[in-house]
């Protein structure tokens, strides 16, 4: 019966366990995109053409990315020291 896992958990499979990621690289990869898109949306605007926000949108990119790799720091930093 197909709904059994739904009301029994003795007919449900066991859960698969989580991958781990390196959040840096991801980070990093995110962040160096917007840094190219900040890049490309300035040019245009130098060339005459209206990007003010899409520099804006890019930029917020940007510094998110940099905020994600900040706290993926710390929150390594503390994950090793409470491992030890």
């Amino acid at each position: 019966m197909k709904l059994a896992p739904i009301f029994s958990q003795k007919a449900r499979r066991p859960s698969p366990k989580p991958v781990q990621v390196d959040l840096r690289k991801i980070f990093i990869i995110g962040t160096i995109a917007w840094f190219v898109a900040l890049l490309f949306f300035a040019a245009l605007e130098f060339c005459g053409i209206d990007a003010k926000a899409a520099i804006g949108v890019s930029a917020s990119g940007l510094v998110v990315g940099v905020v994600l790799l900040i706290w993926e720091f710390f929150n390594r930093w503390n994950y090793r020291r409470l491992a030890e």
